[in-house]
């Protein structure tokens, strides 16, 4: 049964009053339902893989809010999971983020996050990035908080500021914008274990933490991040990562033998590909289960 966007803003909210909620990055409705299928409590929808996987472009802002909605409400109507949605800088300016707040929200997001860098962004873990004013970004956050629809949808604010300016500003940003209407602060790219720990003392609310693969962080596991203080912990583009060299090695295989055979063992089978989508449920049929198709 699909829950109602409120049902799973709320759900988020009671998550986080309790303990660290761990949201790998859904590539598409499919991965979202093995997500839900394997347990996890949310799902995050990054912005990265928005743009690789749909729309096959690298990150830097190219992808529209219409194309944001549409894959946060394919993936919204597949699972019940709370959804916390890569918003980028908004799609515009202060009018524009406004109205991603409440079309996500409409699509199923429980929340977003927007970040602080100016258009057209890059990956927040790459040199080369600028800032908008803090002043010009609160005023975003301020029009997105003004815009909910529901007191539970969790406004996050990004700051790649550690990035590009140092770690006080990161701080001193995070301050502000809490104090524009962010219910909790994403500090993109901070260094060390220490500057976790450091940030998570300096800025009281909850704290996002980005573990994505080969950036610029150490990597932790949730238990040593819920110990520092982090409340979220996303996995925005693993699922892709490894989906993506999977499909190379099969690809590899097919190119040099004519044949995946090799790779039958590393491959959902056709009825666990059935068992997830629950095919037998939706068409009174009864699958075969065998590795090999006919």
């Amino acid at each position: 049964m699909i829950t109602t966007t409120q049902d799973r803003a709320t759900q988020l909210r009671a998550l986080l009053e309790d303990h660290t909620v761990v949201l790998p990055g859904a590539i598409n409705a499919l991965s979202a339902r093995l997500i839900e299928r394997m347990g996890f409590e949310a799902a995050y929808l990054s912005g990265a893989v928005l743009a690789n996987s749909v729309g096959g472009r690298p990150d830097v802002g190219l992808m529209t809010l219409t194309e944001s909605e549409q894959h946060t409400r394919h993936i919204a109507n597949t699972c019940t999971l709370p959804l916390i949605v890569d918003a980028d800088t908004g799609f515009g300016e202060v009018e524009n983020t406004a109205r991603t707040v409440q079309t996500l929200a409409a699509a199923g997001a429980s929340g977003i996050h927007l970040e602080d860098q100016v258009f057209p962004k890059r990956c927040g873990h790459l040199a080369g990035k600028e800032l908008v004013p803090a002043e010009e970004f609160c005023a975003k956050i301020a029009a997105a908080a003004a815009a909910k629809l529901s007191g539970d949808f969790l406004l996050i604010a990004r700051t790649d500021a550690r990035g590009v300016i140092g770690y006080d500003e990161a701080v001193r940003r995070a301050q502000l914008y809490l104090e524009a209407g962010a219910d909790a602060i994403f500090p993109e790219a901070l260094t060390s274990e220490a500057e976790f720990r450091r940030f998570a003392e300096d800025v009281q609310c909850p704290l996002l933490a980005n573990m994505t693969e080969f950036g610029t962080s150490p990597s932790f596991t949730v238990s040593e991040l819920s110990d520092m203080g982090y409340r979220l912990v996303i996995f925005p583009v693993t699922l892709q990562r490894a989906a993506m060299h999977a499909m190379e090695r099969t690809l590899t295989e097919i190119k040099g033998a004519g044949t995946p055979r090799a790779c039958l063992d590393s491959m959902q089978t056709r009825q666990e590909l059935y068992d997830l989508l629950g095919y037998e449920a939706t068409v009174g049929t009864k699958s075969e289960s065998t590795r090999q198709d006919p």
